[in-house]
């Protein structure tokens, strides 16, 4: 019964495409055409498209069909066609936009005075939240599709979304969060000369274990308990009153704010981001044999037995060979231990930072690519975009669950008590 009520037709209508794509495709190695560019295939295509449609728009609007005998003496009538150039997904497209004898056509596809569509801004958002600068977009526009484009034009379309990038920064936030990854990446930034300034973010992990960039901030050459003070306030301050975990890399002035903002909140030294750390101190033909030493001083059951791992380590002939190894634990320890007392479904999650790492790599290649910035401003605008595009419906790696996360949320509740479950 089920199936008679919801048919199955997507097959149909892939058969379709299909069908249409292959004839486009003869077509081209039959005349040697291309597939985009003035006479392209493709751009043939999204002509007749968007006229079909405008055309549908005339009708409309008219309240009858054309040549349909029912508009006569309707005081309103087509009355032909002007040619107008678009930038499209496609490139630049020439098409028929069709008027009314009383101008008061207008059409929403090809709004007046638009010189480019959705989809076309759409392409430059994506193109800038990957880390393009202005020539290099304008760059890829021009090869990809004929498209010269200004410099302004771009800087309107990104500089479009400056009020939708407020309010991601100032919406309202859930009230307990399990874990928040807090990290400050630093990035070159031309002031007067070009100076390296953190960026810092935030990324939650909520209680259906689905990550969430929490919000971004401009900051000063120099992190302190005043500026995460100022980060961790405006979180409190949209909504969040709780948190089990806050994760971070030994940033400075760190776990005085978060004692402060939340005092039941454990700040816990990202064991990753130690243990990587720690190979850098050392030649990578020496990894294969360091990484087990080390493993046994976060595996360990107890501080105690953490202690006895890393004295072990240190009295090796590679921890005598990289004292700084020692060094970089024995600085970190108090931020790590609390990890040893978690069970083990929460060190699991905790310490598999796939959930937050995907998006740094994204963030980060995001703003490498760049090398420099002309302003703090567009540091911002470009996180945020790239932010968008991790958001989007279809990106599995924000909507991805962490493994197990069910185990690890009861153990979450048994070792924070009540703290989930709130009145």
């Amino acid at each position: 019964m089920a199936d008679n009520e919801n048919p199955v037709v997507e097959p149909v209508e892939d058969e379709l495409v299909d069908k249409v794509v292959e004839r486009l495709m003869d077509r081209a190695d039959a005349s040697g055409a291309s597939l985009l560019g003035e006479g392209g295939l493709l751009t043939a295509v999204t002509r007749a498209v968007l006229e079909r449609a405008l055309d549908a728009e005339m009708t409309e609007h008219l309240g009858y069909e054309k040549h349909d005998p029912a508009g006569r003496g309707s005081g309103n009538s087509r009355n032909g066609t002007s040619p107008k150039t678009v930038l499209t997904d496609a490139g630049a497209v020439t098409v028929a936009v069709f008027r009314d004898r009383n101008g008061s056509f207008g059409p929403q596809l090809v709004p007046k005075h638009a010189r480019r569509l959705a989809g076309f801004n759409d392409q430059v958002l994506s193109l800038y939240a990957r880390g393009m600068s202005v020539r290099d977009i304008r760059s890829h526009l021009a090869g990809m599709y004929g498209v010269e484009v200004s410099p302004d034009l771009i800087s309107k379309v990104t500089d479009a979304v400056a009020d939708e990038l407020t309010a991601w920064q100032n919406r309202p936030l859930d009230a307990i969060w399990p874990i928040i990854y807090i990290d400050a990446p630093w990035i070159k930034i031309r002031s007067g000369a070009v100076v390296s300034k953190p960026v810092y973010l935030a990324v939650g992990v909520d209680m259906d274990g689905r990550k969430d960039v929490l919000g971004r901030w401009g900051g000063d050459e120099g992190e302190g308990a005043t500026t995460w003070m100022t980060v961790l306030s405006e979180l409190r301050n949209r909504g969040v009153q709780d948190v089990c975990i806050v994760a971070c890399d030994g940033l400075k002035g760190l776990p005085d704010a978060v004692t402060a903002t939340w005092p039941k909140a454990t700040v816990q030294t990202c064991v990753i981001h130690l243990m990587r750390a720690s190979l850098r101190f050392a030649s990578k033909r020496d990894h294969p044999a360091l990484v087990p030493l080390l493993r046994a001083i976060y595996t360990a059951s107890t501080e105690q037995a953490a202690e006895q791992a890393l004295q072990e380590f240190t009295d090796s002939e590679l921890g005598q060979r990289y004292p700084a190894i020692t060094r970089s634990w024995r600085s970190a320890w108090s931020e790590f231990i609390p990890y040893l007392d978690f069970p083990p479904e929460v060190r699991k999650v905790v310490y598999s930072t796939n959930l937050i790492e995907s998006i740094n790599a994204r963030l980060r290649k995001a703003t490498r690519n760049r090398g420099h910035f002309p302003s703090e401003q567009a540091v911002l605008k470009v996180l945020y975009l790239a932010v968008r595009e991790l958001i989007n419906p279809k990106a599995r790696d924000i909507n991805h669950v962490a493994a197990h996360w069910k185990k690890a949320l009861n153990q979450f509740s048994l070792f924070f008590e009540d703290r989930l479950n709130p009145d």
